[in-house]
């Protein structure tokens, strides 16, 4: 068994540079894309997160969407040769507006999995209608009254559920409550796709912009936890992980602690394998 990572872009945002990383350049707009994961070669193809619902819904947020016909989840599917109703899981790494609004595209034999605690705060409405929209949550809430739609994880940090064999689960906290990652048993190590822990690796993780003790990350701009929270959730992931793929920035290799390598072309390129270190770009 030799399990594949594709990331794929599921639309583009943008937005200003202060709601990614805290205090960066307030008033300059940068352009995020939305991330999804293909996990191929395994007992039963896997996706992690499914992008926007739609892009209307940033306007009253002053933000700009863009979803071109290439950025469909049913594009990267036929590049693979797959269809929706190949997908046995689709696994969040948490339930924003941005990583779940695909869900309702993808018929009830296909299971939503997701952390317990995450779908309990959707549903609190603490972060508001900018994080967690209505139809995306009224969504899973059906799910959860349609059996085998959806699974709820309950990982509290002190174990993993697997999903598939070579794909499990963990709690990585720092950005929601239920922020979980997903990790990929391969060759040369484990892969974490660890959603919205950071958003931009050069000004949080590389050459953090705030912070000069030595590996200390700098904090995002859009978070449900504490500072310290999330700054472990970023140095857990980072302390076992062989390649990083975050939900809006390109995958990283990773070694004692720190990003030393990038792969810019491997977002949407279907050869592209981010499971293999020497397809990386060191960094100086």
């Amino acid at each position: 068994m030799t399990l594949k990572v594709y990331p794929i872009t599921i639309g583009e945002l943008t937005m200003d540079a202060s709601g990614l990383v805290l205090f960066r350049n307030p008033g300059t707009k940068v352009t995020i894309p939305f991330l999804g994961f293909l996990i191929l070669g395994g007992d039963a193809p896997v996706l992690v997160d499914t992008g926007p619902r739609n892009m209307e819904q940033f306007q009253p947020f002053n933000m700009h969407g863009i979803l071109e016909d290439s950025m469909t989840i049913d594009y990267h599917l036929s590049q693979h040769g797959l269809k929706r109703s190949d997908i046995k899981y689709i696994v969040h790494t948490h339930a924003h507006i941005d990583h779940v609004g695909g869900d309702d595209l993808f018929p009830m034999t296909t299971t939503v999995a997701l952390a317990r605690r995450e779908l309990e705060f959707a549903a609190s409405g603490l972060m508001g209608p900018a994080m967690y929209a209505a139809a995306d949550t009224k969504h899973l809430i059906d799910r959860l009254y349609t059996p085998g739609a959806i699974r709820l994880f309950d990982v509290d940090g002190s174990f993993e559920e697997e999903v598939i064999p070579g794909v499990a689960v963990r709690l990585s906290g720092g950005h929601t409550p239920g922020s979980i990652s997903v990790l990929v048993e391969t060759e040369e190590g484990m892969v974490n796709i660890a959603g919205d822990i950071a958003y931009n690796l050069q000004d949080q993780l590389i050459s953090p912009l705030l912070d000069q003790a030595l590996l200390e990350p700098t904090i995002t701009g859009n978070r449900a936890m504490t500072t310290l929270q999330e700054k472990t959730a970023i140095k857990k992931a980072l302390s076992d992980s062989k390649f990083l793929l975050v939900g809006h920035d390109v995958p990283a290799l990773i070694q004692g602690g720190k990003v030393i390598g990038l792969y810019p072309t491997a977002i949407d390129n279907r050869h592209a394998d981010v499971t293999k270190a020497e397809n990386y770009t060191l960094l100086d």
